[in-house]
């Protein structure tokens, strides 16, 4: 049976350092696969919603690497491109004693920075329930081109559109918030956080910051607050909608937070593609981002629905 989901965006290799502190102090690092939409796209298929993902790879080791995880996770090749001509994406993370994750990128002209417009075609869109993308994607060109050409032609055919900005400062020189906004009107669904808003320029209290995101076109907003959990809200316009909730998130032991929020985002597209009420979406979702932190990496902590059952449960 072929994918009702696309995800689209980079995948890349993480360096996860030995222990906490500044990237400047820290001597080893252990090299795990990475990037919001691969992280999403692989949770998805562990909670038996395999989507398709639309990547680039480079044609070295590292994309060799990653070209493998995806397949070990069970993602469809049909939009892994690999690039002959260009590296793959490295990120490396620092963290400190609680688990919060700093990034340093290497991405100059890599192959996550050039995707092309009308990679994935109509008929495949027409086919699909969903798409995701996300922020990374547009901070260089072509691949910003790509992902609002994927967006416009999604919604035409009658997709439900998902972004999450995903803000990564060092990545831009500018046009963050330009960004935003044009994503913010191609998508129906928003997941953010605060500081991803506060970069594009919105700023408030939660409630707040979810109206603003409303009004600049989506029918719903997913606003994650970290340890504070997460609120939603969603207009008459949504198919769950009209509809407010908020969520405490849940107590496990934390390891590392890289892939709580793209947990998140993969339990709230699995929930909502299901039908399911904002409610259960976003409760479904928190289980989801708590257990993805409870091992280094992001795609490293076993994440299915009998684990999510397991969490909600306590």
């Amino acid at each position: 049976m072929d994918p009702e989901l696309l995800v689209a965006g980079e995948c890349l290799v993480d360096f996860i350092p030995d222990s906490p502190g500044a990237l400047s102090t820290v001597e080893r690092f252990e090299r795990r696969a990475g990037g919001a939409p691969a992280n999403v796209a692989v949770r998805l298929a562990g909670l038996d919603a395999t989507p398709y993902l639309w990547t680039r790879l480079g044609s070295g080791p590292f994309g060799d690497h990653l070209a493998a995880t995806l397949e070990a996770h069970g993602i469809p090749d049909r939009f892994v491109v690999r690039d002959d001509d260009a590296k793959t994406s490295l990120a490396f993370v620092a963290h400190d004693e609680s688990a919060d994750r700093q990034f340093s990128f290497y991405r100059e002209a890599t192959a996550d920075t050039r995707f092309q417009p009308g990679t994935v075609p109509d008929a495949v869109l027409s086919s699909l329930s969903w798409v995701a993308f996300g922020g990374v994607a547009l901070s260089t060109e072509p691949a910003r081109t790509a992902m609002v050409d994927l967006a416009e032609r999604a919604r035409e055919r009658g997709c439900t559109t998902f972004f999450d900005p995903n803000a990564r400062p060092e990545l831009w020189d500018g046009g963050f918030a330009d960004a935003v906004e044009t994503a913010f009107s191609l998508a129906d669904v928003v997941k953010a956080t605060p500081e991803d808003l506060a970069a594009a320029g919105i700023e408030g209290e939660p409630g707040a910051l979810l109206e603003s995101v409303l009004s600049m076109g989506p029918h719903t907003g997913l606003l994650t607050l970290g340890e504070a959990g997460a609120r939603a809200r969603a207009t008459a316009e949504a198919p769950w909608g009209p509809a407010e909730t908020a969520h405490d998130g849940f107590d496990v032991d934390v390891v590392d937070t890289t892939g709580a929020g793209d947990g998140f985002t993969a339990g709230a597209l699995c929930a909502l593609s299901e039908g399911e009420s904002l409610d259960e979406a976003v409760a479904f979702a928190s289980a989801v981002a708590a257990a993805a932190t409870t091992r280094e990496g992001a795609m490293s902590a076993a994440v299915d629905r009998e684990r999510v059952r397991a969490i909600r449960d306590g």
